[in-house]
């Protein structure tokens, strides 16, 4: 059990990431526990089926910061994420992906950012991606025309290190792909969104969750659907 309440709630949607569960983890705690706060790890189990649920388990017997927040199926990332948002309790919200190609090294530099009093949430930015040739190209168009359209003012809406203050998270709805739009919506309710290079590793086990589909028409119909919501709850608020 933890002490005390937590200062940092760490997220992490992870669905079939067994072999990934305990290095991530072992790692995360490495770092926030040198940052001298009460933390928290969610680790989302998004219905996995391999042994993710078995890693976590593991990983709480490690650490008993560590948690496991069950989904009954997979419903999918942004569902997964936005429940793990919703349970946290920490002042601070840090999110990153459960594949173990994001850095948790890199959170002290974000957290630093926030509490800097400038912004409300620090991006992270892959300036240096290990993904396929294709999956990059991808990634940097989907980000100009984003950009364009959404006005988000980050150049990796992609990547999912990030802090946040706990305020935050009110911005945030169900929607598809939402974890891609959180510095689009973040920005829409008025808060402030800054970004920093971050690491990025080449994924060591599991495989991707994300087919040409996800990575280009789904994304599309999204920031369609985001765009409308965003106007029309920007209209509604001029009209009150």
């Amino acid at each position: 059990m933890i002490a005390t309440s937590p200062q940092l709630s760490l997220v992490v949607p992870v669905y079939n990431e067994a072999g990934n569960i305990l290095p991530l983890t072992h790692s995360s705690v490495e770092v926030l526990r040198g940052l001298g706060r009460p933390f928290e790890i969610i680790l989302v189990n998004d219905g996995s089926t391999d042994r993710t649920a078995a890693e976590i388990a593991e990983a709480h017997t490690l650490w008993p910061e560590v948690r496991e927040l069950r989904l009954d199926c997979n419903r999918g990332q942004a569902a997964a994420l936005l429940r793990g948002l919703s349970a946290a309790q920490g002042e601070f919200l840090l999110m990153m992906d459960g594949d173990g190609q994001n850095d948790p090294q890199d959170f002290p530099a974000l957290l630093a950012l926030v509490e800097s009093g400038k912004i409300d949430l620090a991006c992270g930015w892959r300036v240096d991606r290990h993904d396929s040739t294709l999956r990059r190209i991808m990634s940097r168009t989907a980000n100009i025309v984003r950009g364009a359209i959404l006005r988000d003012g980050v150049h990796d809406s992609g990547c999912q290190l990030r802090v946040m203050r706990r305020e935050v998270r009110e911005a945030f709805f169900p929607m598809e792909l939402m974890q891609s739009f959180i510095p689009a919506l973040a920005v829409a309710a008025g808060f402030r969104v800054g970004e920093t290079p971050v690491r990025h590793h080449p994924r060591r086990h599991g495989e991707s969750k994300y087919g040409l589909g996800r990575l280009w028409w789904r994304p599309a119909v999204a920031m369609v659907v985001l765009k409308w919501k965003i106007g029309w709850r920007s209209g509604r608020k001029a009209r009150s």
